[in-house]
């Protein structure tokens, strides 16, 4: 199911920059049918929102094979509270998961996405980043983050950069 095919730059000079420090990955949850999610959403109840699928569900377990392949068993996970966005950061397989609540969604919620875009860079900022760190997102908060608008389960790659702010290295989509 893993096409793999890698953007900007070779995937194996990715999966190296991930693992050597002031790189990170954000990720799309992997695919769940629909358009946002219904009027009568509760982030803590998944039965009122748009879910991951079968072919998400295992989309989700491809990319973490695929993290494991790349020789990333382990890495720190962080994760929108939504619940397609926790169960593609769970399925991953690649260590505890934790909420980190500026990658919820602002789909419909405009006036949330300045705030939540710089709380989002301020935690790049300071996170340690020794660890190969994934973030679990939305494609709003990815493309206010990077300018780039990922695929349901597209991996971006990015660089955090001395001043703070952070540059796309390249990207990986893996939805056939």
């Amino acid at each position: 199911m893993i096409l793999g095919s890698a953007g900007f730059g070779y995937a194996n000079d990715l999966w190296g920059a991930l693992k050597s420090g002031n790189h990170l990955v954000l990720i799309r949850h992997a695919y769940a049918p629909g358009y946002g999610d219904p009027d009568h959403f509760n982030v803590k109840d998944c039965k009122t929102q748009r879910n991951l699928n079968d072919e998400g569900r295992q989309q989700s377990k491809d990319i973490g094979n695929l993290f494991r392949s790349n020789g990333i068993s382990r890495a720190v996970v962080q994760s929108s509270q939504w619940c397609r966005c926790l169960d593609t950061a769970r399925l991953l397989n690649l260590g505890q998961v934790s909420e980190l609540t500026p990658l919820n969604s602002f789909f419909k919620n405009d006036e949330r996405e300045q705030d939540q875009t710089e709380k989002t860079k301020h935690w790049i900022q300071k996170a340690p980043l020794k660890l190969p760190t994934v973030l679990v997102s939305h494609q709003v908060n990815i493309t206010a983050l990077t300018g780039y608008t990922p695929a349901s389960g597209e991996m971006v790659f990015v660089r955090r950069l001395i001043n703070g702010s952070i540059s796309v290295i390249g990207k990986i989509q893996t939805l056939k």
